[in-house]
């Protein structure tokens, strides 16, 4: 058997923007986005997604992270939400968007709330989400497997995509930090360190658990993480998208094609280029092959 796993970052970068972002409601209402995500997909429920779906979010009422995915809701009616909420949901930025609620129903009329935030807050690198997903459902059988076992790293395909960080810019030192309180951390001179740390900690770590998982089994090439980290200015906001910018980040990307692939490093941390995988182009075409493979062996059987 075989699983491939596609996962994106979501930018964390300048959340509290301006400071009336600080002391007053969020930086948009949310009401466009809630129309445009309504309109687009109406009445369509977890369940009826074309392909399996794994889709985090953090529930602010019970301090917990929420993890949507389609094959529980095709079982389970109370964990069957619409689209549109889950979108939202894991969509609501925190100081961006207001948080997201909602309510499901189960087989018994019993309704569960949902009071959510950004998915990003529990897994602004959800790669480790959608492995674990897929290694339980091993586990408790849901799947007829041959001779497969959960962490079975030679059967998967992991392309991770982050969105980009300013790493390099190397924005935080010891020297300016010691003086920092409350305020400091959370907003200095149109940045937010510690929201920066968290999401950038969280993600990395992921990287490297994943990472460590693959390397120790041989596997590597099976795991592909791709990701600009040399963002800078414009680019490295979340939510400037004038015209210029947009092409400033298609131009980005185009380029992270022609780099060569990377992983990172496990006694530093970093990533660093590696010879003789090609790049990131020829990389995505491998997958791209070895997932038509397989869809033409699973035609044939």
């Amino acid at each position: 058997f075989f699983f491939f796993f596609c996962t994106f970052d979501l930018r964390r970068k300048n959340f509290f923007s301006t400071i009336t972002n600080v002391l007053g409601g969020p930086k948009y209402d949310g009401k466009y986005l809630k129309s445009l995500i309504q309109g687009l997909l109406g009445n369509l429920t977890l369940n009826r997604t074309l392909t399996n779906v794994v889709i985090p979010a953090f529930d602010i009422k019970r301090l917990q992270p929420i993890i949507f995915n389609s094959k529980e809701a095709k079982a389970d009616v109370s964990k069957n939400a619409q689209l549109s909420d889950v979108c939202l949901g894991t969509s609501a930025a925190p100081t961006y968007f207001p948080p997201h609620y909602f309510e499901t129903t189960d087989a018994q009329g019993n309704i569960k709330t949902h009071d959510l935030v950004d998915g990003g807050v529990a897994a602004n690198n959800p790669t480790l989400v959608a492995i674990t997903h897929i290694s339980r459902e091993i586990l408790l059988g849901s799947f007829e497997l041959v001779d497969m076992e959960p962490m079975n790293t030679s059967r998967m395909l992991v392309l991770s995509l982050g969105s980009g960080i300013a790493k390099l810019e190397e924005k935080y030192n010891v020297k300016n930090a010691t003086d920092w309180g409350l305020l400091g951390w959370m907003y200095n001179d149109g940045v937010t360190p510690l929201l920066d740390i968290f999401g950038d900690a969280s993600s990395d770590m992921v990287d490297i658990h994943v990472s460590t998982l693959f390397q120790s089994l041989r596997n590597e090439k099976n795991y592909l993480r791709i990701q600009e980290d040399t963002l800078s200015g414009d680019a490295s906001s979340l939510d400037i998208a004038t015209t210029k910018n947009m092409q400033t980040l298609i131009q980005i990307g185009d380029s992270l094609l022609k780099k060569s692939v990377s992983r990172v490093n496990l006694e530093t941390g970093r990533p660093v280029p590696v010879q003789g995988e090609g790049t990131n182009e020829e990389a995505l075409t491998r997958f791209a092959k070895i997932l038509s493979d397989e869809r033409k062996l699973r035609q044939l059987n």
